[in-house]
């Protein structure tokens, strides 16, 4: 086996569901979501905050809808944002009924904490007619009380089972648009709950690390747990749980998929952690460099090494780079190949002015455009 051979990531088979425009599973590029945290009834900051988080590369937004308020602001919201809602529903049947009918594409609810039969089939039915999907969500925080009495603890046996559970009831209805999360705090509960789940099933998978904390710490579980995940190929979209703004979620989700290289998009930047022999300060112009070209869409790879032990090595395999050299003078590269030296104090706004025009040249040769593109990857 070759590298390249080993590097490919097989995924699992799994059914595909639509979320509004957005398919979920099968062969669907693995989606990126995120979460809302603005009071909902605040159309103008809920709309703002999606608009942020869409900038970021967000594929579907969840908003919560705990009372009639915020259904009733939901058609608002959706008719000012480009992708799809999922409405975060827990308990009251009415607020589902009244997602559907504002637009929402699909509802995230537990079928058992609805209430009756009659309940549930009111939902499936509002789900039926208004084209909703549903993600049926089980957290180890709150899993059933007969299950915690069965198994003593969370574990995952106990998420399963009661995924299963819920999802009986909706196929029960013969209603199959849904997906399903097993979420926990705990890497290793979580990732074991999809594994399980994974094997016994071919629902799509929504996977995330929930109450993952803050900015940092969360990153890290989130990596470790969802990359393990996707590298198993489980997996068909996923939300970074953060202490932190939307869009941070979503930025941290996508280079955790471009990681993996299961999606691209923007600039990845491969850079040294710099060292005495960097011709240029490395980890200020990374900073000023990722903050210039955030804007960027079309996926492109950047070197910014320090000096010239690596820095041809990595230019060969990127379509633009630097490498410090002496002088004040450092060497740009352009697919590969050496191709000019610039100075200095002019050098960010030079690969920033290069970023852009080839981000220009490769969008003109998709015909249908960056964001057509990304959604078809």
């Amino acid at each position: 086996m070759n590298y390249r051979e080993y590097q490919q990531i097989v995924r699992r088979r799994s059914r595909q569901i639509q979320v509004g425009p957005v398919p979920v599973g099968g062969d669907a590029p693995i989606t990126v979501q995120t979460m809302t945290n603005t009071p909902t009834e605040d159309v103008a900051a809920t709309v703002a905050q999606i608009h942020r988080a869409e900038r970021a590369g967000v594929d579907i937004v969840r908003v919560s809808c705990p009372d009639q308020a915020s259904t009733a602001a939901l058609k608002d919201i959706i008719r000012q944002v480009r992708v799809p809602v999922v409405a975060d529903i827990h308990f009251h049947y009415r607020r589902a009924i009244e997602a559907a009918e504002a637009g929402a594409a699909c509802l995230r609810i537990n079928p058992g904490n609805i209430g009756s039969p009659e309940r549930v089939r009111e939902v499936v039915k509002a789900a039926r007619d208004h084209g909703c999907s549903m993600r049926i969500g089980v957290n180890a925080g709150s899993l059933e009380k007969h299950l915690l009495e069965k198994y003593g603890e969370p574990n995952p046996e106990a998420l399963v089972e009661s995924a299963l559970e819920h999802a009986k009831i909706l196929q029960d209805h013969d209603f199959h648009e849904f997906k399903i999360s097993v979420k926990a705090s705990d890497v290793f509960l979580a990732v074991a709950a999809y594994q399980q789940l994974a094997e016994v099933c071919d629902h799509p998978l929504h996977i995330g690390i929930t109450e993952a904390g803050g900015r940092r710490t969360g990153t890290v579980k989130s990596a470790i747990g969802l990359g393990s995940l996707l590298w198993a190929g489980i997996g068909d979209t996923v939300r970074v749980s953060l202490s932190a703004e939307p869009e941070e979620e979503v930025l941290v989700g996508w280079e955790i998929l471009k990681s993996l290289g299961l999606r691209h998009r923007g600039v990845r930047i491969i850079s040294c952690p710099s060292c005495a022999r960097q011709g240029y300060d490395v980890i200020r112009t990374v900073q000023t460099l990722e903050e210039r070209l955030a804007h960027i869409e079309t996926p492109i790879t950047l070197s910014i090494i320090g000096c010239v032990v690596n820095g041809p090595g990595e230019a060969l395999m990127t379509d633009l780079g630097v490498t410090g050299g002496g002088n004040g003078r450092h060497m740009i590269y352009s697919a590969g190949k050496t191709d000019h030296t610039i100075a200095g104090e002019e050098m960010v706004e030079h690969i920033v002015a290069l970023v852009e025009a080839k981000a220009a040249e490769l969008a003109a040769a998709t015909p249908a455009g960056p964001a057509t593109a990304r959604a078809a990857e």
